[in-house]
């Protein structure tokens, strides 16, 4: 298994993206790691008195804004750039989308998962993300990553899109979709909306 260092505690590259619902988000970001080295974002720390958990301060609201590409516009000119650029279908990045944020590029998870493709922080310079609300950075990101999961696993895409909601080595443990009812989901929803993108763009 491959890992990751963050914060001084060892994260499994399972753990690279997390499909969850993402949180609505109109202030400034403050983030916690628990003891177990997982991250937690909120626009309304609550800390109370004598409390072991302690919010720090991640990013203003309007920072995000400054690098965002025209973000609600130009959506579709980014993933058919990222299409091109990668050799992934125009349809399939959006149908990830559409089940990752709901084309929300200020989208954050409750695990910390961020913008439009849900990515998780700690894998921002692997992916070359400076600015995970800049939505032309976090569709080539993703893409980029979802590429390596299509060449790993020969091409097929419902494997390939378990490991982008699972980890690879998921994929690998058990030889198919892994048997967890969010990355079964996961799947099967990106496939219902690439087949309605297909038809309709």
């Amino acid at each position: 298994m491959n890992f990751f260092k963050f914060g001084g505690v060892i994260i499994g590259l399972f753990a690279v993206f997390i499909f969850a619902e993402p949180l609505p988000v109109s202030a400034d970001i403050y983030m916690h790691i628990d003891k177990d080295g997982a991250m937690h974002f909120t626009n309304m720390p609550v800390e109370s008195e004598g409390a072991s958990v302690k919010f720090l301060f991640y990013q203003k609201e309007a920072d995000r804004a400054k690098k965002q590409h025209n973000s609600y516009d130009n959506i579709d000119t980014y993933i058919i750039e990222a299409a091109n650029h990668h050799d992934v279908s125009f349809p399939l990045i959006k149908a990830m989308i559409k089940v990752e944020s709901d084309f929300n590029p200020t989208a954050i998870s409750e695990k910390g998962a961020m913008g439009l493709m849900q990515i998780m922080p700690f894998n921002f310079k692997q992916l070359s993300i400076t600015d995970p609300f800049d939505p032309w950075e976090n569709i080539m990101g993703g893409v980029r990553y979802f590429k390596n999961m299509m060449i790993k696993f020969n091409g097929d895409l419902s494997l390939s899109l378990a490991a982008y909601n699972a980890g690879p080595n998921a994929v690998d443990k058990y030889g198919c979709v892994p048997p967890y009812a969010e990355t079964i989901n996961y799947v099967e929803k990106v496939l219902k909306y690439y087949a309605f993108y297909k038809k309709n763009g």
